[in-house]
């Protein structure tokens, strides 16, 4: 099989032993046996399943290019379900779940008897379908590409695939376009959800989890995500495979569902404590970034600095050179995520500060300015952020996560996968 190495892939030492990639980033020491292989990786050539290959991929430092072969499902082993409020059923999908609507859906497969939300409508939907693969598209999902489904086809080739993710494009706002990057799915990486708009779930992944949560109006499609990885399976993101989704029509429209995403983040912090944080920093780059805020660039400029010691501390045999432009990167990308996270979660507070403080409100026009055309659902997704706190009675969705990042612990599911794979698809 061929692989792809991610946009952070450095591979340095002597005879290139060591490789520094993934989401968060990752030291590997490589033997010269392990050489060869990121040296193939990298020439785009097939190399064999070995536990190098394994850790590279949960590691999210290499992503697979994968091809049609003899284990790869077909477009028959799939049912497309499909949630849906009101209108008439699509000709294109297999289930339709009628969600409680008044008028009926005309055509739709089940009818609920009252509204329940779009989890519920999609495991309403699994309960009638029989194939070892699901794909829950929404109704406000058109396919610029129809084969879209077969093109993630082969990403099931793995049998710890339990889902993949087309690129979601339309409304240039809305939160739902990953970017145009492949990666691995799961909290704290780079894309660390997929929306349900349109996804492939292995059925026998689906159940092991139990689906959707049915309690979750908003967020269910995260809570979805996060808990199939933790009971190991990989969920991917492929945005070479495109999808649109229709934006809604008026900007009240827009600000109104985006209050609803954001108060998702109250019952998801309840129910995944760890995973979510409006940002996550070490204590040298979250001291650094304070003291921008508060106008001391010197001293700024000491913390990043020392905060690159440390870091080289930890990666022996890194080249400094590397981490210093690594490190720099890292602390101008922690500035445009704090002026994201002033926007989309912190902004009542930031309000509360311009108040007080001229430096706190410059700090706050910068943040607004910086977000352009995204500023207004920004500050709308805010809003149902606290709205979901005071709900759930729970401060942790405003609540950066400061400290040392600890690799996550192997899960048993992936760690039995390591060596020869199962000649079948895993269905």
């Amino acid at each position: 099989m061929r692989f792809s190495t991610d946009g952070t892939w450095n591979r340095v030492g002597p005879a290139g032993r060591m490789v520094l990639a993934g989401s968060p980033l990752r030291l590997f020491r490589l033997t010269a046996a392990g050489a060869e292989v990121c040296a193939s990786i990298e020439s785009n050539q097939d190399v064999a399943p070995s536990v190098l290959i394994e850790r590279l991929l949960d590691a999210g430092a290499i992503h697979p290019l994968p091809t049609v072969s003899n284990r790869t499902p077909a477009r028959r082993d799939v049912t497309v379900i499909t949630p849906q409020l009101g209108g008439s059923a699509h000709p294109d999908r297999d289930i339709t779940v009628d969600d409680g609507s008044e008028p009926p859906v005309r055509g739709a497969t089940i009818r609920l008897d009252r509204t329940r939300g779009p989890g519920a409508a999609r495991n309403a939907g699994r309960r009638e379908a029989s194939t070892p693969l699901l794909a829950f598209v929404d109704a406000d999902v058109s396919f610029p590409d129809p084969d879209w489904i077969d093109r993630l086809l082969p990403h099931f080739d793995d049998p710890l695939v339990g889902l993949v993710a087309p690129r979601v494009i339309g409304d240039p706002t809305a939160s739902l376009d990953l970017g145009a990057n492949a990666a691995r799915v799961c909290a704290g990486s780079r894309v660390s959800y997929v929306p349900a708009a349109a996804i492939v779930v292995r059925a026998r992944a689906f159940d092991d989890v139990g689906g959707f949560d049915e309690r979750l109006r908003f967020g269910e499609d995260v809570d979805l995500v996060w808990r199939l990885h933790d009971a190991g399976w990989r969920c991917r993101y492929e945005p070479a495979v495109n999808v649109h989704h229709a934006p809604r029509s008026t900007l009240r429209a827009r600000l109104r569902q985006h209050v609803g995403y954001g108060s998702s983040a109250g019952p998801l912090a309840v129910r995944h404590p760890r995973s979510l944080a409006p940002m996550r920093a070490n204590p040298w780059m979250a001291t650094s970034w304070a003291a921008i805020g508060l106008g001391h660039p010197v001293v700024a400029s000491l913390l990043a600095a020392a905060n690159a010691v440390a870091v080289a501390r930890r990666l022996t045999g890194v080249p400094a050179t590397l981490v210093a432009r690594l490190t720099g990167a890292a602390w101008l990308v922690g500035i445009e995520q704090s002026a994201a996270t002033i926007r989309r979660v912190w902004w009542p507070l930031a309000l509360g500060g311009c108040l007080m403080s001229r430096r706190a409100r410059l700090a706050t026009v910068a943040a607004l300015a910086a977000g352009g055309r995204s500023t207004p659902t920004d500050l709308a997704y805010g809003a149902g952020v606290w709205l979901g706190m005071f709900r759930q009675r729970t401060a942790r969705p405003i609540l950066p996560r400061i400290g040392a990042w600890e690799p996550e612990r192997e899960h048993p599911r992936r760690a039995g996968a390591r060596g020869p794979r199962p000649a079948a698809g895993g269905r």
